[in-house]
């Protein structure tokens, strides 16, 4: 509990409008916070620091509802950690993102007429930073108006002056410790953006494709194999089965015809083939598939490039020119004139992947690339989430880290890219190879020339916990914030980000792990839990529902959605509902100041209060430490939804209600119940802060007269506890809220007046009659009073006369007409479950939609048989 000693009124409590605009608000609040520099960490500070690095979006990007939902869960951990007294640092900053960016800039020379070619590197370089400067970072505005509470005195560009001397110092490091080496390897092209891309950047779909079978072979020494890419066979260097396959033991080691050409290719026997699946024979293109790759190495094949970097045909003969789709119809088609096509199927449905910045197919392509030797990396990756230095939660992600880490292949870091960190190797005339660090100076003289390929963007990304800090250098940054408290981020990066900065931040770092804790998200979906896409046409701007609902309610929306590890469906509706919240949170503040609810001066002792205010103050302390355990376990969904019970339920439909009697009443009880309801009040909304932050800072700053919430003190469980009173309102809510249930099946107006005895004698409901009262519309007796209806509930008695309110007569008619219906639903329903021919012919789900209307007419008819007992005999 706070006493809010640190934050005594500075200014007369003011009236608040008479409802809440989000948009006249938010923005100016924003640029306050920043002003006054509430999100600027210390580096010289003595606070115990927390740190929290932004998985840096591409600076082509603009902010999408995982971005929004991702920055909401870590601006509330780093918030409510700012507010506990910790140095709270959020560090933002963006990607170079360097295929799309190059892609926008080229795109943009495309429209002009021109290509990167006519400009030359360094000119198109150059092109690209002014691209960056005018048209990039769009996403950091948007990152304001959600309200993401991050230092902007520290944002960090992955292509920035230092974090290219931490590239540079990394990759040297690595090169000496012989774990970067060049060697040519198959990789995945873009035949487009010509360039190596990364697992990450491919995406998966169903084509329709064609899967053909194609005899190989002469005579007794035939094989058919079938495949997808027919094209790829001029590149063929061998079949092969499995050595344990009986149907072509007779023909390994022997060496058979490749059609359309003048080559024999060998028959090997290798245990990578499935005998079961096909024919259990496979083609062996080593310069066109890794499967095919790893096969040649292990037999010695020869690598045959048969496609160039645009997948145009090398390949001598009626097919060099072609594109690859030009020859596959083309290569089929001599086959079938040769008659040796034996089966074709189309379409034929298989998962192609493409390109995922220009949707151009991928190609398998053999080709020189520079390598990272990940073994012992992954090892020490592995390690340190299995010795407990790093923890993964939830923790049954674990196991998918260390799928990835465990078997993790070389990594290949280079791409024939012009944006991006070159590498920073150079070549000489005799061949030398020399790696060059930040501070050294590159050979020169003839024939020396520099790679002319960049680095993955993963590669400085994986950087991004301690190259953000300063390292190389031992900055007081570095000392203060690394290792990093929490990285937050989406299960579907954890192979592609989250294990690179592992092994990265391990082996820079001496051993000191990025950071302690892995919180994985899931993804945002629909409403129906269908992945968002455009061509769903299903994806939402977070702007748009930020401009009609506010920012607050986008966040509250996303922090209930967020189960850990779990995706995350999102609505429309619930957006509106969490509007509706924010809405309540300032009506109920609004009533409270209206009514003279106060922070000024310590709690009265609670010999002082009424059952009520001890009843909210217990609950409040509750709230607290369930809060703060969820918060711990980074159950945000849950956190959320007891603040909104809380908030909703308890403060404003049952605290504030039941206070109005004691306010209209006035007194020292009045009094004291100001102050209860202002501590209330303060606390939940400093609870509700790092959540929603906008509406809570205007509540919080008028109700207290403080300077912001967002740097009060989080409140603290201060062990209070009244398990009576909570049985006494509990009793009193049990009683309230069974009265109106039979108010609503009479038919009566929630404010229509009802005379009424109300004898609460030998319960401790005696102090509540004149709010029970009020709640219920419940009027004294008067002459000529006739307890029409009498409703015993928990030990108090309510008696009504319902007499001028209601036609019993036609009120019984209308129950009897009711109660008849559902014994009719029942005795069908039985006679159904009862039919043994028919269970055992109907589908389960229609057995189990009959059980659930049998359930459902039990429940009207005891419902409706309450409603007639309860009704006046005449």
């Amino acid at each position: 509990m706070t006493e809010n000693a640190q934050q005594q009124p500075t200014a007369p409590i003011t009236e608040l409008p008479t409802q809440y605009a989000p948009a006249e608000v938010e923005g100016k609040l924003y640029e306050r916070w920043v002003d006054k520099g509430y999100f600027a960490a210390d580096a010289k500070s003595d606070k115990t620091p927390y740190t929290i690095v932004i998985p840096p979006p591409n600076v082509t990007g603009s902010l999408h509802l995982g971005h929004a939902f991702q920055h909401t869960l870590m601006d509330a951990l780093t918030r409510r950690k700012r507010m506990q007294g910790f140095e709270s640092l959020w560090l933002p900053g963006m990607d170079h993102a360097g295929i799309a960016t190059q892609n926008k800039v080229e795109q943009q020379l495309a429209e002009e007429g021109k290509s990167r070619h006519d400009l030359g590197r360094e000119e198109f370089v150059e092109r690209v930073w002014q691209w960056k400067e005018e048209y990039g970072g769009k996403i950091l505005g948007q990152m304001r108006r959600l309200g993401d509470g991050v230092d902007w005195s520290r944002e960090r560009f992955t292509m920035d002056e230092g974090l290219s001397r931490a590239v540079q110092t990394i990759f040297k490091k690595l090169y000496e410790d012989e774990l970067i080496y060049r060697a040519e390897r198959i990789i995945n092209w873009c035949p487009r953006c010509l360039t190596a891309i990364s697992d990450i950047e491919v995406e998966y779909q169903d084509d329709d494709g064609e899967l053909v079978s194609i005899k190989y072979g002469e005579g007794d020494e035939t094989l058919v194999v079938a495949t997808t890419r027919a094209e790829t066979m001029l590149g063929d260097t061998a079949v092969a089965v499995h050595p344990d396959d009986e149907r072509y033991r007779h023909l390994i080691g022997k060496r058979i015809k490749l059609p359309l050409t003048d080559r024999s290719i060998p028959v090997v026997a290798d245990t990578h083939v499935d005998p079961e699946f096909g024919t259990g024979a496979v083609k062996v293109t080593p310069a066109h598939d890794p499967n095919d790759f790893a096969i040649g190495q292990r037999h010695g094949l020869e690598s045959i490039t048969v496609m160039d970097e645009r997948a145009v045909i090398t390949a001598h003969g009626p097919f060099q020119g072609l594109d690859r789709f030009e020859a596959r119809s083309a290569i089929v088609g001599a086959l079938r004139s040769q008659g040796r096509i034996v089966a074709e199927k189309r379409p034929y449905v298989h998962s192609v992947g493409h390109c995922s910045r220009c949707k151009t197919t991928i190609e398998p392509r053999l080709s020189m690339q520079w390598w990272v030797k990940v073994g012992p990396l992954a090892k020490a990756a592995g390690d340190a989430v299995r010795d407990g230095r790093v923890r993964i939660h939830p923790e049954d992600m674990s196991k998918r880290y260390f799928d990835w880490v465990d078997n993790m292949h070389d990594w290949c870091i280079s791409r024939q890219l012009w944006w991006g960190h070159r590498i920073p190797v150079w070549y000489g005339p005799d061949g030398e190879v020399r790696c060059v660090g930040p501070d050294e100076e590159p050979p020169s003289g003839d024939g020396w020339t520099q790679d002319t390929d960049v680095l993955d963007t993963w590669f400085s990304s994986g950087l991004w916990p301690f190259s953000t800090l300063g390292w190389p250098e031992q900055t007081p940054d570095l000392r203060k914030f690394y290792s990093t408290d929490v990285l937050l981020t989406g299960h579907d990066i954890i192979f592609f980000w989250v294990a690179r900065m592992m092994m990265f931040g391990l082996y820079a770092m001496d051993g000191e792990a990025p950071f302690t804790t892995i919180a994985l998200t899931g993804l945002v979906r629909d409403e129906r839990g269908k992945k968002m896409s455009k061509s769903f046409g299903n994806v939402v701007d977070p702007l748009d529902w930020m401009d009609t609902y506010g920012s607050d309610a986008v966040r509250f929306t996303l922090a209930r959605g967020a189960n850990p590890g779990t995706d995350v469906p999102i609505g429309e509706d619930w957006v509106q509902a969490s509007r509706n919240f924010a809405n309540k949170i300032w009506n109920a503040t609004r009533f409270a100041l209206m009514n003279g609810a106060t922070v000024e001066g310590p709690l009265p002792d609670p010999s002082q209060m009424s059952a009520t205010d001890r009843w909210i103050l217990s609950r409040l302390n509750k709230t607290v430490a369930e809060v703060d355990a969820f918060y711990d376990d980074f159950q945000f969904a849950k956190l959320s939804d007891a603040l909104f019970h809380f908030a909703w339920d308890e403060v404003f439909d049952w605290y504030v209600e039941l206070s109005k009697t004691t306010f209209n009443a006035g007194g020292a009880a009045a009094d004291v119940s100001k102050r209860v309801l202002g501590e209330v009040l303060d606390v939940t909304l400093k609870l509700l802060h790092p959540v929603v932050p906008f509406v809570t800072e205007t509540l919080w700053t008028t109700l207290t007269g403080g300077e912001s919430v967002v740097i009060a003190e989080w409140p603290k469980d201060s062990g209070f506890r009244d398990t009576g009173a909570e049985r006494e309102i509990e009793t009193l809510q049990q009683v309230i809220t069974e009265v109106r249930r039979f108010r609503a099946d009479q038919g009566l107006q929630p404010g229509q007046r009802v005379p009424a005895r109300v004898s609460l004698d030998g319960t401790a409901l005696a102090p509540h009659e004149a709010a029970i009262r009020q709640l219920l519309r419940l009027q004294p007796e008067g002459e000529g009073f006739a307890a029409t209806a009498t409703l015993p509930v928990a030990g108090a008695t309510v008696a009504l006369d319902l007499s001028g309110t209601i036609d019993v007569a036609a009120e019984r008619k209308r129950l009897a007409k009711d109660l008849a219906a559902a014994e009719k639903e029942k005795a069908q329903a039985n006679a159904k479950l009862g039919n043994e021919a028919f269970l055992a012919k109907a589908p389960d789900h229609v057995v189990e939609k009959i059980r659930t209307r049998l359930a459902k007419a039990d429940e009207d008819i005891a419902r409706i048989q309450t409603q007639l007992e309860r009704l006046p005999t005449a």
